[in-house]
Parts: C-alpha cells; sequence; structure tokens
C-alpha cells in the first residue's frame, strides 16, 4: 500500500481512483482545506458507514470498487434505498440521513468529498471501531 497523507490545504494532483483502491484503512483523509475535505474509505463486506446526518454541509460519495446499498432520507424513520456499484455516485444533500452498506463480497472502495470539512486534518481511522471511538 502507498503512504498515503493528508496533502491539503497545499496543492495536489494524483490518481483518485488508485489511491482509494490502494487504501486499506476505514478512513484516511486525502486532503482537508479550508472549505473542502476528500476522504478514502474501505468498508469491509457486511459492514457500513453508519446512519449518520451532517447538518451544515454536503457530501459527494463515489464507489471505485464494490457494492453498496444507499439509504437516504430527511427522516431517519422513513429512508429511501438504493443499489449502487462501481462508478456510481452518490450525493448526500446537509440535513439529510444516511447510510452505505457494503453488501458485496468485496471490500467497498469508496471517496468522500465534504464540503466544508467534517474530520481533522490528517485523520486516519484504521478500523470503523477507531472511527466510532473519535466520534465519541
Amino acid at each position: 500500500m502507498t503512504n498515503i497523507i493528508d496533502n491539503g490545504p497545499n496543492p495536489f494532483v494524483s490518481n483518485i481512483e488508485t489511491l482509494t483502491l490502494e487504501n486499506d484503512n476505514y478512513r484516511t483523509t486525502l486532503w482537508t482545506g479550508a472549505n473542502l475535505q476528500i476522504t478514502l474509505m474501505s468498508i469491509l463486506p457486511g459492514h457500513d458507514i453508519g446512519l449518520e446526518v451532517h447538518m451544515d454541509h454536503d457530501q459527494f460519495l463515489r464507489i471505485e470498487q464494490g457494492q453498496a446499498t444507499v439509504q437516504m432520507g430527511t427522516d431517519k424513520n422513513n429512508l429511501e434505498t438504493w443499489q449502487a456499484s462501481d462508478n456510481d455516485a452518490i450525493i448526500v444533500p446537509a440535513s439529510t440521513w444516511h447510510n452505505v452498506i457494503n453488501n458485496g463480497e468485496e471490500l467497498l472502495k469508496v471517496y468522500s468529498i465534504y464540503a466544508p470539512p467534517e474530520h481533522p486534518h490528517g485523520t486516519i481511522h484504521v478500523t470503523k471501531e477507531d472511527a466510532d471511538k473519535s466520534e465519541q
């Protein structure tokens, strides 16, 4: 695996598909600036990002590898469901409850763009459990 570091807020050019596929951590920040953040995610089969809502920012996710069930809605108890896979984009407007579940048999490789940033510069969560602990 390539040593992936948070390159923000410096100018940065790289192949995001390659970096996303090479990332083995649950979450790695690739770039953090004042108004935008890019994270790479690797989600185990049967695992998910967890039902969540971001009140103050929009989110873009792109699947580079794998299959997912995507749930979204304005009410966490009334979610619409979509199926997504390689090359699909997921757009999550601010204040929308959402979850992405790996329903395939391989790692789900995703990159996510938050505006504004969601995680501290340089965040690396090796596992979902690490991510959950840091958010408490």
